[in-house]
């Protein structure tokens, strides 16, 4: 894959850890110059720039909170500055909260609204007017397998990412005519932190359901970014890849 996104200027949103982590390094050992957001986690966010320049690359973090408009125009205009253009946009920033309905709070609602569905909105429609100039780009909203087929105890969690399939097909078909293509991708179980919490039966249940026997990777992930970033998926748009070892057939 050398050289599938070289000179292509990438942002990835919450790319300091796990999924975002692995698509900022993948990205950049085939030729990307990538920019990360963090909003917490300045350490790893740091640790992620430094590994991708000791092999060359060319990487940049910038402290953002994906749901405050300041912030995404603060990103943009950074890289503008850097970079002049930006090629790729990557909508991995995400937080999971788990809750019944009757259990859940409105301000736990608020904020997976904000930062699941108001955040790809920001950033999106802020990429879209550098794309349009260049009259070409990519943009990968990543959702999850439970946007498509809902989960029990994930009412909210499950309606943000299935927000973003909708999200997503929608801006397809107003993009797509400009030049930008918009692709979803839907992970299935991955090993992420955000996993760390669950129980060792639930994690056995799960397996069951996944033909290939196996948890995924953030890995996994990383690699159908580039799929999707890359030329390989020039005639690609508007749909939704699910990268769940089979979980949802």
């Amino acid at each position: 894959m050398t050289g599938l996104l070289e000179n292509k200027v990438l942002l990835v949103t919450g790319g300091s850890r796990g999924i975002g982590k692995a698509i900022a390094l993948r990205c950049a050992e085939v030729g990307a110059k990538v920019i990360l957001t963090w909003v917490s986690h300045e350490e790893s966010a740091m640790d992620v720039v430094h590994e991708i320049h000791l092999k060359n690359g060319s990487a940049m973090a910038i402290q953002a909170d994906v749901r405050n408009e300041d912030d995404v125009k603060q990103v943009m205009n950074e890289i503008k500055k850097e970079h002049g253009k930006i090629d790729i946009l990557v909508n991995n920033a995400g937080i999971m909260k788990n809750n019944l309905l009757l259990m859940t709070k409105t301000e736990e609602f608020d904020l997976l609204v904000a930062t699941n569905c108001k955040g790809p909105f920001l950033f999106s429609r802020a990429a879209a007017k550098l794309m349009l100039k260049q009259k070409s780009g990519r943009i990968i909203n990543i959702s999850s397998v439970v946007g498509v087929y809902g989960s029990k105890g994930q009412s909210v969690y499950s309606g943000t990412k299935s927000f973003i399939i909708g999200f997503t097909k929608s801006l397809a078909k107003e993009l797509g005519p400009l030049g930008i293509t918009v692709n979803a991708i839907a992970p299935g179980f991955i090993d992420t932190d955000l996993i760390m919490d669950v129980k060792d039966e639930i994690r056995r249940d799960l397996l069951s359901n996944i033909p290939l026997g196996r948890i995924g990777n953030s890995d996994d992930i990383a690699k159908a970014v580039i799929f999707l970033a890359s030329d390989l998926s020039s005639y690609i748009n508007g749909q939704v890849l699910g990268v769940d070892g089979g979980q949802v057939i």
